[in-house]
């Protein structure tokens, strides 16, 4: 009975928080278009680089992931947004990003090349792929906030995402699968991705195009805002703590 206290009365409170940060600092759900824009203009020029081309991408997209948690950053912190976070936010946790994906690739290169071939005698290729995108789905879920809330290097981001995940996985897998269902009800598109910064542009070029894309990034901004003000509260609280400091 209490963890359905907590669960409703926290979200009830951080849906109305979320939803009001979200409209004040609407320039947020327009920042998907200028990351897909970037990107397309990058792609264009990336052969350019040659041999350079693979570091040069790393380096932009680890810009971008870094630039997008920074004014979530704002948005959770400050609740304000200026020109001036967009330009510092390209920097801001570029290091931890890029050390994070580093950390991906050795592990996916590991897990590719010594476990793969053992585990998948048992399984469809496709079907052992789906459980490893599941169990990173769930066990990174909450790697973006660590990244942007916690002052730890990549690899205690990593783990402490994991620990978070663990002592609270009722508590933010419930919104969370909620918000996600919406936003597929909306977009016809299911968010799986750890790091996720923009809606597919690919929404532009559907049937509804451009009124698709915009309820997708306004949906999308507002999950990520709500995932930031649920993971600071269940990051620096527990059940009881909660529950106690709602009787005051």
């Amino acid at each position: 009975m209490e963890i359905i206290k907590d669960i409703f009365y926290t979200n009830k409170k951080i849906g109305k928080t979320a939803l009001s940060s979200t409209l004040k600092n609407w320039p947020i759900i327009f920042t998907g278009l200028f990351y897909s824009l970037a990107g397309f203009v990058l792609m264009t020029i990336l052969p350019f680089f040659w041999i350079l081309g693979g570091l040069v991408g790393i380096i932009f997209m680890s810009a971008i992931l870094s630039n997008y948690l920074y004014l979530i950053y704002c948005i959770i912190r400050k609740d304000r947004l200026t020109f001036q976070d967009f330009k510092d936010g390209f920097t801001v946790y570029l290091r931890k990003v890029w050390g994070v994906s580093f950390i991906g690739w050795v592990a996916m290169l590991i897990l590719n090349t010594f476990l793969m071939p053992g585990f998948g005698r048992g399984f469809q290729p496709m079907g052992l792929g789906i459980i490893i995108n599941f169990l990173a789905f769930a066990l990174f879920n909450a790697l973006p906030e660590a990244v942007y809330q916690k002052h730890y290097n990549p690899w205690e981001s990593i783990t402490y995402a994991v620990a978070f995940v663990r002592d609270n996985w009722i508590e933010w897998f419930i919104p969370n699968l909620v918000l996600i269902g919406v936003f597929y009800l909306l977009t016809g598109t299911l968010l799986t991705g750890i790091f996720n910064y923009q809606v597919p542009f690919r929404l532009l070029f559907s049937s509804r195009g451009i009124v698709l894309y915009l309820l997708g990034q306004i949906w999308f901004s507002y999950i990520m805002v709500y995932r930031g003000y649920l993971f600071d509260l269940l990051s620096t609280s527990n059940r009881r703590k909660r529950l106690f400091m709602r009787e005051f």
